[in-house]
């Protein structure tokens, strides 16, 4: 039988060139696999290169696996960053493997995941054979497989949370499934341990070249809420759980020149650590791939020098939907301090106090929609107006009227939203890009976007904007951040 055709693959020629330069900048977009050993490697590995004639190129991991090949032992697959391709308009196979993420198939059937995509299962099924070489089973196999090999290399924990940890509620099972795809037991490869398993868990989260984590920090340090969350230079420390069972984590580059974040986490149950990956890696952008982004918007006058300044700027994501949707209200036509100062309120009255020992500045819950469904919040200074916007959106929340599905089409998203009192279009884009991190949100009604997108003419109309963006489909979330850091330097700029 033939090999499915993988259309997300790149041009052989374009592989090739790749794997001989080892480029990072393609790191999981495609996978090298070679006849010879039976085994799949990343574009970056260290490895001699093979001979030609042995090698064979992936779209994904899973398609290799599914091939037949093992994961590297030296370059180890499963730091590549992710391949979720966002194409223009809004593809099947994409908001399947948000969902896939998310951990669907863990609980749900195939069927239950076509249908919240609307497609049927055969037709998915063909889609994911296309378009990432395996099908969407294999998919979530293969993702859960190679986050157990990375937390038995990098971590103490024992291969029973380990197993849990990646999803499989047997351990007989999952040693089964981890022998098949690395043709070796999960304890052979568990032969030196890094770390105890009391302490902290250290992760590497890789990314593709350039990224900018300074820039990320800083916009993230702008609106840090004290006591939540503290950022500073150089880390991004957070609490996260509940009130009786709460952890906390530090997010830093990794040392050295290697492409990759460093995660520290304490007190994290094993079966919330996959589902904790990943929404760090969607906040912080790791997926990203910048060559496509920078293809569509270098071609813009507009767009271009900026583009060449920051290439490595990304899309700051936000860690709990509610929490971006309450500081969204609450920073409608005011400073981003002003709002933070609100948001710091809140926090301190309704969120929910820590007793476990926490780093200093890290001691309260961002409070749940339940808890604001029925609070005053105009004592804290928050106009009545917004207080009833704020109200209102914990109650939908709470009763399915919206949510942040991330599987959801932007216009779907947005017209879920804006049908809440208080709730305009660029409320809802600013959501999207933070909570869903949708690469195509577009607040085109922002003041600051305007004038900026104008250059030295006078500002554009929102609907001007919106005509102007059209060219920077489907990636017209980065032409945000990267006007709206143009702002920013301008503003930081001291006088001729």
């Amino acid at each position: 039988m033939s090999e499915p055709r993988a259309s997300a693959l790149p041009d052989h020629h374009v592989c090739e060139q790749a794997r001989l330069s080892r480029d990072a900048r393609f790191d999981g977009l495609f996978f090298t696999a070679v006849t010879s050993t039976r085994i799949y490697c990343r574009p970056v590995c260290p490895a001699p290169s093979p001979r030609p004639a042995n090698v064979r190129y992936y779209a994904s991991a899973a398609a290799a696996e599914a091939a037949g090949f093992r994961p590297c032992l030296r370059c180890r697959p499963e730091l590549a960053p992710g391949n979720v391709a966002w194409p223009r308009g809004e593809q099947v196979v994409a908001r399947a493997l948000k969902l896939i993420d998310a951990g669907v198939l863990a609980d749900h059937s195939l069927e239950q995941l076509a249908a919240r995509v609307d497609i049927g299962a055969r037709q998915l099924r063909r889609l994911f054979v296309q378009h990432v070489g395996a099908p969407p089973i294999d998919v979530h196999t293969t993702r859960r497989l190679l986050f157990a090999k990375q937390l038995l290399t990098e971590t103490g924990l024992p291969v029973t949370e380990v197993a849990l940890a990646s999803g499989f509620a047997s351990l007989r099972r999952f040693n089964a499934a981890f022998a098949q795809a690395n043709r070796m037991p999960p304890r052979e490869l568990r032969r030196q341990p890094r770390g105890a398993p009391d302490s902290a868990l250290v992760l590497r989260l890789g990314y593709r070249p350039p990224y900018d984590f300074a820039a990320l920090l800083m916009f993230l340090r702008t609106r840090a809420l004290p006591g939540v969350e503290r950022v500073d230079e150089q880390s991004y420390l957070r609490v996260f759980g509940t009130p009786d069972a709460a952890g906390w984590l530090r997010l830093s580059a990794w040392p050295g020149d290697e492409h990759a974040l460093k995660l520290e986490l304490h007190g994290a149950h094993p079966a919330h650590l996959l589902p904790l990956v990943t929404r760090l890696r969607r906040m912080f952008d790791l997926d990203a791939d910048p060559r496509a982004i920078a293809t569509t918007l270098g071609a813009s006058a507009v767009l271009k020098p900026l583009v060449r300044k920051r290439p490595g700027l990304r899309l700051p994501g936000g860690w709990d939907g509610f929490e971006i949707a309450v500081r969204a209200v609450l920073g409608q036509q005011v400073s981003v301090a002003a709002a933070r100062t609100l948001a710091t309120r809140i926090v301190q009255r309704h969120g929910a106090a820590l007793t476990a020992p926490m780093p200093a500045g890290l001691e309260r819950l961002f409070p749940t929609p339940a808890q604001l469904a029925d609070a005053d919040l105009r004592e804290i200074g928050v106009t009545t107006a917004r207080a009833a916007t704020i109200r209102g959106i914990a109650r939908a929340l709470l009763d399915g009227r919206v949510d942040f599905r991330a599987e959801q089409p932007l216009a779907d998203f947005v017209t879920s939203w804006v049908a809440l009192p208080g709730i305009g279009e660029w409320t809802a884009h600013y959501m999207a890009m933070r909570a869903l991190s949708h690469p195509d949100a577009f607040p085109a009604a922002d003041l600051i976007l305007r004038r900026v997108a104008a250059g030295d003419a006078p500002e554009l109309s929102t609907k001007g904007l919106t005509t102007l963006a059209e060219a920077w489909r489907p990636w017209r979330a980065y032409a945000v951040m990267h006007l709206w850091r143009r702002a920013s330097d301008a503003a930081a700029k001291p006088p001729a």
